[in-house]
């Protein structure tokens, strides 16, 4: 067994000490290695978002439905029903379809109706020709919109209130017709 000098039991503390304080001593103080938390990653508290992705050179005719979000690059033709996702359309993305979704993003072309039970968003370089119906819109400067517009109030789904639309039309025609 080796015995230590009492010189040497006296330095390891300050070795050790000084290997502690100094071993970020070569990073910058504001560096994200120099925070406590830097290695700890944070964990997410909702499960990671499934998203798929049509690629730039995929065209797709036809019916696409599911329940993840959906990434369009490529052509589709046909109809997307994604009602609790979201539908992102890329800058490369050509949509000749209807779209029902939560929440619609354009960055391409979409040619078609889109229905939307939350919220759609024509960004700067995306372009829309057919009707929108949806609770809320957000369309950027540079975007293109050929079309209709209906903003529905959060809740009511468009077929409540197309039919009290309807239920109320003879009232107003008889109120005119007897005037």
């Amino acid at each position: 067994m080796e015995r230590r000098q009492p010189e040497d039991a006296a330095r390891e503390p300050k070795e050790g000490r000084m290997l502690q304080s100094s071993d970020n001593s070569f990073l910058k103080p504001n560096s994200p290695a120099s925070n406590p938390n830097a290695y700890n990653p944070v964990k997410n508290v909702t499960a990671p978002i499934d998203q798929a992705t049509i690629g730039r050179t995929l065209v797709i005719k036809g019916e696409i439905s599911g329940s993840e979000a959906l990434y369009i690059d490529g052509r589709i033709e046909g109809k997307i029903v994604m009602p609790e996702s979201r539908v992102t359309i890329g800058r490369n993305g050509r949509v000749d379809a209807s779209i029902s979704a939560r929440e619609v993003v354009v960055m391409g072309k979409v040619t078609g109706n889109i229905e939307c039970s939350d919220r759609v968003d024509i960004r700067s370089e995306g372009s829309v020709s057919g009707d929108i119906s949806t609770v809320r819109i957000s369309v950027e400067d540079g975007a293109a919109l050929k079309g209709g517009i209906q903003v529905r109030a959060e809740g009511k789904p468009e077929k409540a209130q197309n039919q009290q639309a309807k239920s109320e039309q003879p009232k107003a025609l008889a109120a005119t017709a007897s005037a």
